[in-house]
């Protein structure tokens, strides 16, 4: 999904405060897998769903899939990648579902690209069954993999204001929040333009800081990349998982 509010300067890195929630051993399709557990024959819509990553893993153990994402060309991708999924080009804020017409739903590192998160968060209210479970993972400004990046899109604002979107809407009985985890990902890369492409992919709007900060990039990963024997290096990027009971 589009993001909201990007700046083409890139600030001076910085830390981060580190999380108090206990870190976690998991990823984001077992979390997924666990919280709409059986998936088989569920209806879940993918909020977010980009080229359908996801759509096919959850369509391949038997889930009827729908996913909406602004991007066409994603969506066209998703459609060729599930065919038996259902796909729309929608924005977050204004589902074109209807009210209670789904098993449950899943934000996967979306929800801080949405301009408008509230609204975003009420949509999927709105369109999942009473007592059906939204589970929204997001990245933290926070990381390795968090750091590199920042050179090149600095995310410190959107991402922190999706963390705030979703406390706000806990402490305001939206939703009850049924688990909330912190858990790293360890992605591998075998070179700089390896980890570029995977920059690109998320956003082509990207190319042109990419092409102008390669040289800081390069010694930005030089600082913070873990070795990795086989592969070249590693980032960490730490994600954190709310499991949402939507209120009956």
């Amino acid at each position: 999904m589009g993001s909201a509010g990007r700046r083409a300067g890139a600030a001076p890195i910085a830390g981060h405060p580190r999380s108090t929630r206990r870190r976690q051993a998991m990823d984001s399709l077992a979390l997924i897998l666990e919280a709409f557990d059986p998936v088989a024959e569920r209806s879940l819509l993918d909020i977010g769903c980009g080229s359908g990553t996801l759509a096919r893993a959850l369509a391949a153990r038997g889930a009827t899939v729908t996913g909406i994402d602004p991007n066409p060309a994603a969506v066209a991708a998703a459609r060729h990648a599930v065919p038996t999924g259902r796909f729309a080009v929608a924005g977050a804020e204004a589902l074109p579902f209807a009210s209670a017409s789904f098993d449950g739903a899943i934000v996967l590192n979306a929800l801080h690209h949405v301009p408008d998160a509230p609204a975003a968060l009420a949509e999927a209210a709105r369109i999942v069954r009473p007592g059906a479970a939204i589970l929204v993972i997001e990245p933290l400004a926070e990381g390795s993999y968090f750091t590199a990046l920042r050179l090149i899109e600095d995310e410190i604002t959107v991402r922190r204001a999706a963390q705030a979107a979703l406390a706000a809407a806990i402490a305001a009985g939206r939703f009850a929040c049924q688990r909330d985890i912190t858990f790293a990902r360890r992605e591998s890369f075998a070179s700089v333009d390896e980890f570029l492409r995977r920059v690109l992919a998320v956003d082509p709007a990207r190319a042109e800081a990419v092409r102008d900060r390669r040289a800081q990039i390069e010694a930005i990963l030089s600082d913070v990349a873990e070795s990795d024997p086989e592969r070249g290096f590693a980032l960490v990027q730490p994600l954190r998982a709310q499991v949402l009971r939507n209120r009956p």
